[in-house]
């Protein structure tokens, strides 16, 4: 099922490449409509750091918890979801960041403000930072761990993601085809890193 997913974004994203510049400024005349203010609202739901603190939290929480009074199976789920978590962010993070120096693309403010796009391939300007998107991988990240806590709300888990994730392009600060190539990067890795570091944590249908 992920793998599915993974390609569908990755082929909505190759898609998206033909009509980013188009999207975004229709987007960005949209700005003021309410759906577009109600993603304002919500977006930074898909930043890192907040699940970061979180997935750290957990993890050292329960890891004191445990050493004051024993270990248990759902204090070890609990130990291990977080750990895992927080394993997926380095290694989606690693890969997203490389994407981004190696193919180097403008953000939509170029477009808008200098008439400036697409991609400065090797370039290794920190600056053009678009493709991928890391909200969009962290949350989908995100979501792939709650899929793996309960399988039977995976289908929510995902689309919630994957709605906070399109609000990265709505706002204008990603193109479309960032946000779906980064949703991918967050559940490919993220299933990658439970089926080789945390094999007992993934269920069958990763």
């Amino acid at each position: 099922m992920l793998l599915l997913l993974a390609g569908m974004f990755l082929i909505a994203g190759g898609f998206c490449l033909r009509i980013d510049r188009e999207a975004a400024h229709y987007s960005r005349a949209q700005l003021q409509r309410p759906l577009w203010q109600f993603a304002l609202r919500v977006t930074d739901w898909a930043k890192g750091l907040p699940w970061i603190i979180a997935a750290l939290i957990f993890y050292f929480a329960v890891q004191a918890i445990m050493r004051w009074q024993g270990e248990s199976p759902s204090l070890r789920l609990i130990s291990g979801y977080s750990l895992a978590l927080l394993a997926s962010f380095v290694v989606a993070s690693v890969c997203l960041h490389t994407f981004k120096i190696f193919l180097g693309r403008r953000r939509p403010r170029d477009e808008f403000e200098h008439g400036l796009y697409g991609f400065r391939f090797f370039t290794w300007e920190l600056q053009y930072d678009s493709f991928p998107s890391g909200h969009s991988m962290t949350i989908l990240c995100v979501a792939v761990v709650l899929s793996a806590i309960v399988p039977l709300l995976a289908p929510v888990w995902l689309a919630l993601a994957t709605g906070l994730a399109i609000t990265r392009a709505m706002l204008t600060a990603h193109f479309f085809s960032d946000v779906f190539v980064g949703a991918a990067v967050g559940i490919l890795v993220t299933r990658e890193t439970f089926l080789v570091g945390f094999p007992q944590l993934a269920p069958g249908w990763f």
